[in-house]
């Protein structure tokens, strides 16, 4: 039995996007799953029955530490000797692709979920270019999350990308996130919710200045934030969290581990991004009968079709926001339409055992001759 190992920089990103499809995979192969060593890589260990290996990754570009991730990667590799290395968000490939390189495993499989240097500047941007380009150099085999994500890695490299699908590396649970028809909690109010990291990256300052505008002249009006913010990484500016503080129409919640009592409490999910590789979040909106306002980003731009389950609007650019959630409360028949496509438009592309399958005969495909 061939055996392939997964690896992503921590545990979290192994738990969101392969719970389920290891234990899967195992039916197949021999599955070994590696992370920085937290809580998060155990419990996918216990809850796919595959074996776990700690290898300390730092998030963030930190030449000594990653230097010693690479020595004790390779160790890890010299001593499993896989058969296939596959890698997900960016340390974790960069690391991984050069170790697997190093090590000579044979297949060497690298999916990008989404760049940042497209959106950073000046020596930042070319230090990220220049990591992605490794990172694709020491691939085998370069998978792009969506044809966004192909397209801006194209400026780095002309290896041969392919898209699985249409794109996306989860897939859509449609028997969990299936929307359930109760009466409103807060009738004759227009909810918009936000799910993800509440960081500057997410546009959540432009999104919260631009709800305050129109809760101002529309007090019929809420904002539900879900999520965690990150104040040691990429810090929200001292008005947004004032207003968030300030405002009665805003809600932050912060993280939850179950999402879906506030996806149906809400009529608009609202994605203000200003990158993506591909957003589990508008999917999940999505299966749950929700129309979209978001970002003209990769990702959200294919998942989202302009007046069919959506709309989109350019990013960085809080007037647009706010039109396309004052569209939202003028247009209210045009969005219901827009709703009861949202499930369907999901259903046809983005069902998990699709998105699966598509996997599956891409590793059979490239472990066919190893």
């Amino acid at each position: 039995m061939q055996k392939i190992i997964r690896g992503a920089t921590v545990g979290r990103s192994l738990t969101g996007f392969c719970r389920g499809l290891l234990r899967e995979l195992s039916d197949d192969y021999e599955v070994v799953a590696i992370s920085s060593p937290d809580d998060e890589l155990a419990q996918v260990g216990r809850s796919d029955g595959v074996r776990t290996i700690g290898v300390p990754m730092d998030r963030h570009i930190s030449p000594l530490r990653d230097l010693r991730s690479l020595w004790r990667m390779w160790r890890v590799l010299r001593k499993e000797r896989p058969t296939m290395l596959h890698t997900m968000t960016p340390k974790a490939g960069l690391i991984g692709m050069m170790a697997a390189w190093l090590a000579r495993v044979p297949v060497r499989v690298h999916t990008f979920t989404g760049l940042v240097w497209p959106t950073a500047t000046g020596l930042k941007r070319r230090i990220l270019m220049a990591t992605d380009w490794l990172t694709c150099a020491c691939a085998t085999h370069v998978v792009p999350e969506g044809e966004g994500v192909k397209r801006d890695l194209q400026h780095i490299t002309s290896k041969p990308m392919r898209v699985l699908g249409y794109g996306n590396v989860r897939g859509i649970d449609l028997n969990y996130y299936t929307p359930e028809r109760k009466e409103p909690t807060h009738p004759g109010v227009t909810t918009f919710l936000f799910v993800g990291r509440l960081v500057g990256d997410k546009g959540i300052n432009e999104l919260v200045q631009a709800f305050v505008r129109l809760h101002a002249t529309h007090p019929a009006t809420r904002l539900v934030l879900v999520g965690r913010q990150e104040p040691q990484l990429d810090p929200l500016q001292p008005a947004t969290l004032q207003a968030i503080d300030e405002c009665d129409g805003i809600e932050a919640v912060g993280e939850q581990a179950d999402v879906r009592p506030f996806y149906n409490d809400a009529d608009v999910f609202v994605l203000s991004s200003y990158r993506e590789g591909f957003p589990n979040v508008v999917i999940e909106a999505g299966a749950m009968g929700l129309p979209s306002i978001v970002t003209d980003i990769n990702g959200a731009n294919e998942i989202i079709v302009n007046g069919r389950n959506g709309i989109i609007v350019p990013p960085r650019d809080e007037q647009a926001l706010h039109d396309g959630m004052l569209y939202a409360l003028e247009h209210p028949d045009e969005f219901r339409q827009m709703a009861a496509q949202a499930r369907q438009s999901m259903a046809e592309r983005y069902e998990q055992g699709y998105v699966r399958q598509c996997l599956k005969d891409f590793y059979r495909e490239i472990l066919a001759a190893k």
